[in-house]
């Protein structure tokens, strides 16, 4: 955890929920401020399920503007949003995600959505991605292939995955992919093998599967001028 003090224009944030369960991710853009992409499925009242936290709405009383956002949460639901730190930190910790680490950094993590291997560009550019995205949108949410965090991730890096690769953005989807893989394949082996073989294998085949599915590990990834994403978008409707 960070101090908000630390806070520099283009960092990519993030906040855990739910005891941890999931983060919420964007872009601290200055002055207080964080652009971030949100599926607005979840409502003041409303419980929120697995396929839907990613890239939602912290949890705000709407009833009580916030004297910075105002009505934002009102107005606009879903999208690429643009609201104070408080709001978006929805009363959890502040997190700075870790960009360029080492192949060693990353496998030792016990979660993903806390860094990447792949380099972030310079301020700037991060800056004008995200900004742009703000008014022009970043497609629609997607829990595996298009959420808080892989928008976050491109407005760092410019790159995006292959819609056939393997290769993803986001860490916190890799990880909830890699857990259920790796328990659906040591199940068949349970018989065979000892409990430390087992631990053994699994937490391998967790790191590898984590590994692989890394923006900046794999090849299956290309860099797309934000002027392209909206056009995608519409392709892809």
């Amino acid at each position: 955890m960070i101090d908000r003090k630390q806070l520099k224009a283009g960092d990519h944030i993030y906040s855990w929920r739910q005891a941890y369960i999931y983060a919420h991710h964007g872009i601290y853009v200055g002055d207080g401020m964080v652009i971030h992409f949100t599926d607005g499925a979840i409502q003041q009242t409303e419980t929120p399920t697995i396929s839907n936290r990613f890239c939602s709405i912290p949890s705000l009383d709407t009833d009580i503007p916030c004297p910075r956002c105002g009505d934002c949460c009102q107005t606009k639901m879903h999208g690429v949003i643009l609201s104070c730190l408080d709001c978006f930190l929805s009363e959890g910790g502040l997190h700075r995600y870790l960009y360029g680490v080492s192949t060693l950094h990353f496998i030792v993590q016990a979660r993903g959505g806390t860094c990447t291997r792949a380099s972030s560009d310079p301020t700037k550019e991060v800056l004008f991605r995200a900004l742009y995205l703000l008014e022009n949108g970043f497609g629609d949410y997607h829990f595996y292939k298009n959420n808080c965090e892989d928008f976050a991730i491109y407005c760092k890096t410019g790159l995006l995955a292959a819609a056939n690769s393997s290769a993803g953005g986001s860490g916190q989807a890799a990880t909830y992919a890699a857990a259920a893989n790796s328990i659906a394949s040591l199940s068949l082996r349970f018989v065979a093998s000892s409990y430390c073989g087992l631990t053994l294998v699994g937490c391998g085949m967790y790191c590898y599967r984590r590994l692989i599915s890394d923006i900046g590990f794999h090849n299956g990834v290309t860099n797309v001028p934000v002027e392209k994403i909206s056009e995608m978008a519409k392709a892809e409707n």
